[in-house]
């Protein structure tokens, strides 16, 4: 209880100021909302203080053990029990300083967690109670006063330095802290929270073995059996994290719930994306979109399906004729663009060339087929009314390759300015010419 000002100022300072530091609160709770996502991200801070808060204090009350000589009293109840019931006020603080922060962000956030959700606290849980048999034992071996800062400030002090290591990359991964955020959508995986459980409860185990009272020989047997099957376990917990990049430990995805409507194209947006209420009239920006460039002799097809990119994942899946892939959530919610970044979506998804263009304009022999390109991709924009997005992505794109960005963008623009006082059908043929010219000059620069 004398530490509790302590540990509920830490929470209450990084909470309220540190973890909405980035990201204010209306923000947070406009979406997207993902459960395992909005824990993995109240967590973040509190681990190390979790650890090493349960340490200190384990610390504290192993050495109260050792000087009021408990161990060597009559055995009227198993040291186990003995250290249970001294440890379990340790191990409640510990749990508090993380249960509290993930209660807190999901009444903020009004999500419902699921079980794949809570393990990352349930991992952190698990690792506050090894640190408190840890800490128990340091407690019984040295001066407590001493020990028991210099022990909460050395594991605070290793675990916050894992995240600078990329050689070797294991300590990342096993110091209880994930070092792999979640997207939304995600879940980790199974190995990602056991390891570095594994790990420190191995030695914890260990450690543990220590107290058993049976016969000398015994007990020496059992211990030498325990601090053997710790070390294998440690190695093994390390060759398999040595085995993950940094920031990348296993996580599976594809877990978020969709709703969708329609046929052809059949729309998904996530459920708790923050715009799923505009399902209907995205569909719609979606099939007029389309249904007007083809009225205007553009080549597009209407696609099978159009998903969220909310629901990719972090292995993108890439767009295919029948199936694409826009960021329907992030333009439609209230912080987005609006549905002309919708229609900009679909345009450059739908509108193909009959050749393939540098993938940016560095890896271009040259740029002269810029201007053709873009001036019939601008035209496609402005039949959907999306001509402003397409703009400002463009202009973005210019100002970091050409030394004359507003006279390309100037020349662009007034090539479709002269198309657009065509009649309907030249005008189709000229984006057609356009089309095959800015195929020609990148093919012709490609060649020589």
């Amino acid at each position: 209880m004398w530490t509790a000002p302590i540990w509920l100022g830490i929470i209450g300072f990084y909470y309220f100021y540190a973890l909405h530091f980035e990201d204010p609160y209306e923000e947070v709770i406009t979406g997207p909302l993902w459960a395992p996502e909005q824990v993995e991200l109240a967590l973040t801070y509190f681990y190390v203080f979790a650890y090493a808060i349960t340490l200190g204090l384990a610390v504290w009350e192993g050495g109260r053990l050792r000087r009021d000589g408990v161990w060597q009293l009559a055995p009227g109840r198993s040291r186990y029990r003995v250290a249970a019931d001294m440890l379990l006020p340790v191990v409640a603080a510990g749990w508090l300083i993380l249960v509290l922060p993930v209660v807190m962000r999901l009444i903020e956030t009004r999500l419902v967690p699921t079980p794949a959700a809570l393990m990352p606290l349930v991992m952190a849980m698990g690792i506050v109670c090894a640190y408190a048999v840890l800490g128990c034992a340091i407690g019984h071996l040295t001066p407590r006063v001493i020990s028991a800062p210099l022990s909460a400030v050395a594991v605070f002090y290793v675990i916050v330095e894992t995240v600078k290591y990329d050689d070797p990359v294991w300590p990342r991964h096993v110091s209880g802290q994930p070092d792999t955020s979640l997207g939304f959508g995600e879940e980790y995986g199974a190995a990602t929270l056991f390891i570095p459980f594994l790990f420190v409860a191995a030695l914890a185990a260990a450690v543990a073995v220590w107290w058993i009272r049976t016969a000398t020989g015994a007990r020496w047997a059992i211990r030498g059996t325990a601090a053997a099957a710790a070390v294998a376990a440690m190695v093994t917990c390390t060759n398999i994290a040595s085995g993950w990049a940094i920031a990348d430990g296993p996580v599976t995805s594809g877990h978020a719930a969709a709703r969708c409507t329609g046929q052809a194209p059949r729309v998904c947006m996530a459920e708790t994306g923050g715009a799923v209420e505009e399902l209907g009239h995205v569909r719609g920006q979606i099939v007029r979109s389309v249904t007007r460039l083809r009225e205007a002799g553009v080549k597009v097809q209407m696609p099978e399906t159009v998903s969220d990119s909310l629901l990719n994942g972090r292995d993108r899946k890439r767009s295919t004729r029948t199936a694409w892939w826009l960021p329907l959530s992030r333009q439609a919610g209230p912080q987005g663009g609006g549905t002309a970044f919708i229609r900009d979506a679909v345009l450059r998804t739908s509108v193909t060339f009959p050749c393939a263009f540098p993938a940016s304009f560095e890896e271009a022999p040259s740029a002269d087929y810029v201007v053709n390109r873009d001036a019939a991709m601008l035209w496609a924009a402005t039949l959907i009314d999306a001509d402003k997005p397409y703009l400002a992505w463009r202009k973005g794109e210019y100002g970091g390759a050409f030394h004359n960005p507003r006279q390309v963008l100037a020349k662009v623009q007034g090539r479709v300015e002269m198309a657009l006082k065509l009649s309907a059908d030249r005008q189709t043929g000229w984006f057609h010419k356009e089309q095959a010219k800015a195929c020609e000059l990148v093919s012709r620069k490609a060649d020589s």
